[in-house]
């Protein structure tokens, strides 16, 4: 095993009803869970996504909504999830942009609280695009030298992503083999996504800021200020879970901060006043 890990890497892929973050369903995970030791442990699971797949988008993964009519809903596997990589980085292929704020949404559904913001994250498909510009079953072919059977199969698709990444490690000499190096070389943008959909960042001085629309690029702060309506929209609106979860808590941290500042502004005046009131004191007493 060529990569260096401090923690369990929770290599995973799904396969969904669709492509859409914030409408669309898990209906099958696939997890490898590889020790710090190279011990691996898998978990796999159809989820019944509680609607029904278009001819469409089941001829893409071959599994069929009358496949997965008795399976549990993702809320009844929701905890044997959590606990399966709880304490993991994370790996897959286009995970960052799809894998990851699927999941995310999935779990948020069910757990408001459920957060791996500490996490660190590898996306193969990065290393790949930035290295060779290919598809996953040309990388499988490239890089191990296999036919990628039973592709959209999610346990097929991690296994392959797994072994592409080992063998990318032991390919590319440059590429460091530690989690935080390879995390960083993956995220496709050059800015610091503040949720996994990219809708926020942060700048340089940390500052949460907009990554879309007309207001890309400017800080929650300033919005706050200038438009103070347009979070509170973005709350109610379909974006996923997660950047509202970050969106809100910025917002609250704006809010208690300003607070502070205005209790402590109250308590300067107070304390100026005193002043001129002793200094009146003073003065007449004389």
């Amino acid at each position: 095993m060529k990569i260096q890990l401090q923690r369990p890497l929770a290599v995973f892929d799904l396969e969904t009803t669709g492509i859409n973050i914030t409408q669309d369903r898990i209906i099958e995970i696939a997890i490898l869970k590889v020790h710090p030791d190279g011990k691996q442990e898998t978990y796999e699971k159809r989820v019944n996504p509680g609607v029904k797949m278009t001819e469409e988008n089941m001829a893409i993964h071959g599994i069929r909504n009358e496949d997965l009519v008795n399976e549990p809903s993702f809320g009844e596997i929701a905890l044997e999830v959590k606990e399966f990589v709880a304490g993991c980085d994370f790996g897959g292929y286009n995970s960052n942009r799809f894998d990851v704020p699927v999941l995310v949404e999935e779990m948020l559904r069910v757990d408001p609280d459920f957060d791996i913001s500490a996490s660190k994250f590898v996306d193969v498909q990065n290393i790949f695009h930035k290295m060779e510009q290919r598809t996953l079953s040309a990388a499988y072919q490239f890089y191990c030298g296999k036919e990628l059977v039973n592709a959209h199969s999610a346990l097929a698709d991690t296994t392959a992503t797994w072994e592409i990444l080992n063998a990318q490690l032991e390919k590319y000499t440059e590429l460091k083999t530690d989690m935080d190096f390879l995390s960083d070389f993956t995220i496709a943008h050059d800015f610091d996504r503040a949720d996994f959909a990219g809708r926020l960042a942060t700048n340089k001085k940390g500052e949460v800021l907009y990554n879309f629309g007309k207001n890309r690029g400017k800080t929650v702060r300033e919005i706050m200020k200038n438009e103070p309506g347009y979070h509170g929209w973005m709350l109610n609106a379909d974006f996923p879970l997660h950047t509202k979860q970050i969106l809100k808590g910025e917002v609250d941290r704006l809010k208690k901060e300003a607070s502070i500042l205005r209790e402590q502004a109250k308590k300067n005046e107070s304390e100026k006043l005193e002043n001129k009131l002793d200094q009146l004191q003073n003065k007449f007493k004389k």
